[in-house]
């Protein structure tokens, strides 16, 4: 059976919706918590990498040493050719480990906003055939440069860079596909404070989650599915 290795940053954000996809084609899933201690493997011991979100950034290895382990095994799996998926920071390692900056944006994206894919989206293994606009659940302060090679795949108002590819299957997400409605009530509860200090009105996230979360849902399945499928 083929393996997914997933580093998790923070209990609160499980791979959710990537997971499900994953053990949908047979794949086995296998977490490495670095919120929890554990150490990343030196090397990947697995057919895929996938990398999730947190609320540190890729510039805070003094105070999380992980970090730089991350971008070491990110690096390792790009030689070797194999899957990576990266979502909001790990997006973010995986631009850093292609050599982009990454960097504070003017201010925070938190909440639903409309994401729109680049005509590179078009005959992409991932994304082809999703509708070109969608709306997602976005939760980050930092953006990233487009790594030298790579190919932007969506933009939104604020993040010039939403969705990217590097390679055939190396792949980063800014925004949160992998979501359902309980995850979302999880995070609110869990950021309550940076929501505050932000402006966001929690209550609005969770009244727009039922409307958005259905379409949302729908190209996560397709997306997700896809990627699952390069794992062979």
């Amino acid at each position: 059976m083929p393996t997914a290795l997933v580093l998790q940053h923070v209990a609160v954000e499980g791979p959710g919706a990537i997971g499900a996809a994953l053990r949908r084609r047979g794949v086995a899933v296998r977490s490495v918590r670095t919120y929890a201690g554990e150490p990343v493997p030196a090397a990947l011991e697995a057919e895929a990498l996938v990398v999730m979100g947190g609320p540190m950034g890729v510039y805070e290895h003094a105070r999380h040493p992980h970090l730089t382990d991350e971008i070491g095994l990110i690096e390792r799996t790009l030689a070797a050719g194999r899957p990576i998926l990266g979502t909001c920071l790990g997006s973010q390692l995986l631009a850093a480990a292609l050599g982009a900056r990454v960097y504070p944006n003017t201010r925070k994206e938190i909440g639903w906003h409309e994401v729109e894919l680049t005509a590179a989206a078009d005959d992409d293994a991932l994304w082809r055939g999703i509708t070109p606009r969608f709306t997602p659940l976005h939760w980050h302060g930092d953006i990233f440069d487009l790594p030298d090679g790579a190919v932007r795949l969506a933009r939104s108002a604020l993040s010039p860079t939403q969705a990217y590819r590097h390679g055939a299957n190396a792949y980063g997400l800014l925004f949160h596909l992998e979501l359902d409605r309980a995850q979302i009530e999880t995070w609110i509860a869990a950021f309550a404070g940076e929501l505050v200090e932000t402006g966001i009105a929690p209550q609005a996230i969770v009244d727009d989650a039922d409307a958005r979360l259905a379409a949302a849902a729908a190209v996560a399945t397709t997306v997700f599915d896809r990627f699952a499928a390069l794992l062979g």
